[in-house]
């Protein structure tokens, strides 16, 4: 989120996805520096802890609702955690639009 204060929450998201076995807080500047943020006002926002309650509440409100893993997705109120194939969506799209005739 502190990312995202500088129009750049994708890429971190996605470079701290890529990494997430260093996500220590000098793997965290680091990477806001790798992308080319302004790593004073990234510094400050994560020492801070500004967005820790928010974070928090997302993880709570996500396991409240069944997810365990990443990724995972709800298809019609059905989770499907973890990195699956297509065919697994197909199956419970399919499913959930038979019943829904």
């Amino acid at each position: 989120m502190c990312a995202g204060d500088q129009d750049k929450f994708w890429p971190y998201h996605d470079k701290i996805f890529a990494n997430q076995r260093q996500l220590k807080t000098a793997d965290l500047k680091r990477y806001a520096e790798e992308l080319s943020l302004d790593t004073t006002a990234f510094d400050e926002c994560l020492d801070s802890g500004r967005f820790t309650e928010d974070v928090k509440r997302d993880y709570r409100e996500g396991t409240a609702a069944g997810v365990s893993s990443t990724p995972a997705f709800f298809v019609n109120g059905r989770v499907i955690t973890g990195a699956q194939p297509f065919e697994a969506f197909e199956a419970i799209i399919d499913e959930e639009l038979e019943l829904a005739k």
